[in-house]
């Protein structure tokens, strides 16, 4: 009913406003096998977007390179539509630079019910993506 009214986000809000100094903040959802970045509230380009649309495109080549799974990647609103309260977009505006939200396999085949020999796969290839994104969040400190 109101900003931080649900738990699970009072909690994500609380951790970040304590610690600070986050530099990297990834949400894992399911799915659609997209990897989205700021902005989904607004056609806004996010200041950053170049540097995080060409982060995202070495992580999502870093997925597919263990399985093939390909991935779409983008900012929210340009890559599938229009959505406010995204964690990312929050995270962004608060100084998190690289703010991202993977949509894990598949393509609504099965939906959230993935099956269970996709789930070691499916960690396998994001962890690969993940590296990626962590390697560069350590090698260009801001």
């Amino acid at each position: 009913p109101y900003a931080e009214s649900e738990p699970e986000v009072k909690a994500i809000v609380d951790f970040v406003r304590q610690h600070g100094n986050i530099k990297a903040f990834v949400s894992i959802h399911s799915y659609s096998q997209l990897l989205l970045y700021p902005y989904g509230y607004t056609k806004e380009k996010a200041a950053d977007h170049l540097e995080l649309d060409a982060l995202a495109k070495k992580a999502v080549a870093a997925l597919e390179s263990v399985h093939g799974t390909k991935y779409r990647y983008g900012s929210i609103i340009t890559t599938i539509y229009q959505a406010s309260g995204g964690t990312v977009d929050w995270t962004y505006d608060q100084g998190i630079k690289y703010s991202y939200t993977f949509e894990l396999r598949d393509k609504g085949r099965h939906g959230f019910l993935l099956p269970a020999n996709q789930i070691i796969p499916t960690a396998e290839e994001t962890w690969r993506a993940l590296m990626v994104i962590m390697e560069h969040t350590r090698d260009h400190p801001y």
